[in-house]
């Protein structure tokens, strides 16, 4: 980004394209896939399994799957986070990216697991 203003840049991530904005649904790995793929951050999917390090009491330290990616917001629902509407239903409580940890990939998609191990093979 080319501006150092907070407003500037939140403006350029809210007006980006669709295929900008799904590369900034990343977020950290946990601390063995980091040893195993030697990256330090992953394109969320839906099928990985995260943990929640941020965020309200009631969802923090939360561990589920991804149920569905919403790139528009840069969101994602987890099972097992949810939150009660005014008539008592629980309804599915987005969560942004960058406050989870994947703790397990989902690893139907081979080109992602080929593309990740891509990284660690040009290091040795």
């Amino acid at each position: 980004m080319a501006s150092s203003k907070a407003r500037v840049q939140r403006k350029v991530q809210a007006n980006a394209p669709l295929h900008v904005k799904r590369k900034m649904l990343s977020a950290h790995l946990s601390d063995e896939l980091r040893g195993k793929y030697g990256v330090r951050t992953a394109r969320l999917c839906k099928g990985d399994t995260v943990a929640v390090i941020r965020g309200d009491e009631d969802v923090r330290g939360t561990e589920g799957k991804v149920l569905e990616v919403f790139t528009n917001t840069g969101r994602v629902s987890v099972d097992g986070v949810t939150i009660n509407q005014a008539d008592g239903t629980a309804t599915v409580r987005p969560v942004h990216a960058s406050n989870l940890i994947i703790t397990k990939l989902n690893t139907e998609d081979q080109w992602r697991i080929d593309s990740l191990s891509r990284k660690k093979e040009a290091e040795e």
